[in-house]
């Protein structure tokens, strides 16, 4: 072999060996930005956590605070009636519904046809719709002679079970019933028809286990108020006055003489036991909103001031439940 010949080979293989260590290179630099990024995506997440968790915290003090006035006699922290509270804080900000029991449907005493109406205003499929509320009935009666064709259907699944046939305890149970799912529980995205997604509430926040079976007029949600009876004109009336200011029971009174007798299922308070969520946005260094959230939720029976803790947390859900929709 001549000397040029070597010199040749050995010229290949360190190019062989630079382009291997570049490779090399690159995919570890790939894995490290990968796994930086990931870190900084959990990291976030945390951020976002503690920042909703906060602002829940926050929420449950101004609620307390009722009482306090500014000078001018205006409400300087929360006004009953109002369904949203939003904080400010330097890392992000934070939006917390306040969901009360009271305006929900009762999920053990509501009449088939408020079930379906209720479905249909959320924007069920008529058939899905009619299904679950057939199991759901199924599942709250007493159980029959013999096995219900909902109890077939539930025995034929892995693992298998049948209907309680009693009363729903805790409404996650809804998710057993026949042709319910998470998206229609929980709530979910779907696409408009210019094709952006909006968000479409589940029946999560529309029904209760708790007694009722007036609906609070401030907190409902739209197809809570079909579902009781009132008329798409009437529904569109009741969201946009509490818009601009909650009711109270003068103003629930003139508005709900030309509601018929739906207007009787319609009040003003009355509940002790809300669902607070909170949705927390971290802030980028720029100045804008990052689009991670993170959603705290937690169940909250609030006390009469003699008591000795103004609420108590019945229920805490880390990541909120998935809430999706809002209370217009």
């Amino acid at each position: 072999m001549t000397r040029r010949s070597r010199k040749g080979g050995a010229l290949l293989t360190v190019l062989w060996l630079s382009a291997a260590l570049s490779a090399i290179a690159f995919s570890v630099a790939t894995t490290v930005r990968g796994e930086i990024e990931r870190a900084a995506t959990a990291s976030d997440g945390v951020k976002g956590y503690f920042l909703a968790r906060g602002a829940l915290q926050r929420a449950l003090l101004w609620v307390q605070w009722t009482e306090f006035r500014n000078i001018d006699g205006s409400p300087r922290y929360w006004v009953p009636g109002t369904p949203r509270l939003h904080f400010e804080f330097p890392n992000g900000a934070a939006d917390v519904d306040l969901i009360p029991e009271s305006a929900k449907l009762n999920v053990n005493t509501a009449l088939p046809e408020e079930l379906f109406r209720l479905m249909q205003a959320l924007g069920f499929d008529p058939a899905r719709a009619s299904e679950i509320t057939a199991a759901i009935v199924d599942w709250r009666a007493p159980a029959p002679q013999g096995m219900s064709e909902f109890d077939s259907y539930y025995l034929g699944l892995t693992p298998s079970f049948r209907a309680r046939h009693a009363s729903i305890e805790e409404i996650e149970e809804i998710l057993l019933v026949k042709g319910m799912t998470p998206e229609l529980f929980h709530g979910t995205y779907v696409r408009d028809a210019e094709g952006k997604l909006s968000p479409r509430s589940g029946l999560r926040d529309c029904l209760s286990v708790y007694p009722g079976g007036q609906i609070d007029v401030n907190y409902a949600h739209p197809a809570v108020l079909a579902a009781v009876g009132l008329t798409p004109d009437a529904v569109a009336a009741v969201v946009t006055a509490r818009r601009l200011q909650p009711f109270n029971p003068g103003t629930l009174q003139a508005l709900a003489a030309s509601f018929g007798p739906a207007a009787g299922r319609l009040i003003v308070g009355g509940g002790s036991i809300y669902t607070l969520r909170s949705t927390a946005r971290l802030r980028l260094p720029n100045g804008q909103l990052s689009d991670l959230r993170r959603t705290v939720a937690a169940l909250v029976k609030f006390q009469p001031p003699t008591k000795d803790a103004y609420f108590h947390i019945l229920r805490w859900y880390d990541q909120g439940a998935l809430g999706m929709g809002d209370i217009q």
